[in-house]
């Protein structure tokens, strides 16, 4: 019996089977996380004004040119007793050297993303924690969460495992400075 034969007679290897054949009603979409499938409807108007504001401050201000892909599916590492994550991050930057969105699969590996945003929704919780160790277990290097709830902005880094060694949280209104390879202050009055 194969590895994969094998992984697909586990609980995980069913459920990540179940997740991947999920037919996902219009107007919602799906994810994977830390062994719970959670399908979400589509976000309201201030979720989506905070995910272009970051876009565009991105896109005229990042030292480096990036791509960005609006709900792009990310496939990141699970745990022995879990089946793969496959998260949809509200933003996905990629250096445009990099070429990464083009011709991806629908579900890609995170190698090569620089930074992942989350706007807080209906389920915060999974944002601020589960979402945050499934980007750190991915090695995505920069995650930028918008938490609605505490209007604040969150900025981890330095990946380690299951978490991230470095975070800074500002309150809405303060700059809140990007590391390279963006190298510029994120302005963060227009999120509430």
């Amino acid at each position: 019996m194969t590895v994969e034969a094998h992984e697909q007679l586990t609980p995980a290897g069913i459920l990540l089977d179940g997740f991947l054949a999920l037919g996902t009603p219009e107007g919602f979409r799906a994810e994977l996380i830390e062994g719970e499938i959670v399908v979400q409807p589509l976000q309201d108007g201030n979720h989506e004004h905070c995910v272009n504001a970051v876009i565009k401050q991105v896109l005229r201000n990042s030292r480096t040119d990036m791509d960005f892909s609006g709900n792009k599916g990310l496939e990141l590492p699970g745990s022995e007793d879990r089946p793969r994550n496959h998260a949809i991050p509200d933003g996905t930057f990629a250096p445009t050297e990099r070429r990464l969105f083009r011709g991806a699969d629908p579900w890609m590996p995170p190698q090569g993303v620089a930074l992942v945003v989350e706007v807080t929704s209906t389920k915060p919780q999974a944002d601020r924690e589960a979402k945050r160790r499934c980007y750190a277990r991915g090695g995505i290097p920069l995650y930028l969460l918008i938490d609605r709830d505490d209007s604040s902005v969150t900025l981890f880094s330095e990946p380690e495992g299951d978490d991230y060694r470095q975070h800074i949280t500002i309150p809405y209104g303060k700059p809140l400075p990007l590391p390279e390879p963006f190298a510029f202050d994120l302005e963060t009055g227009d999120f509430g």
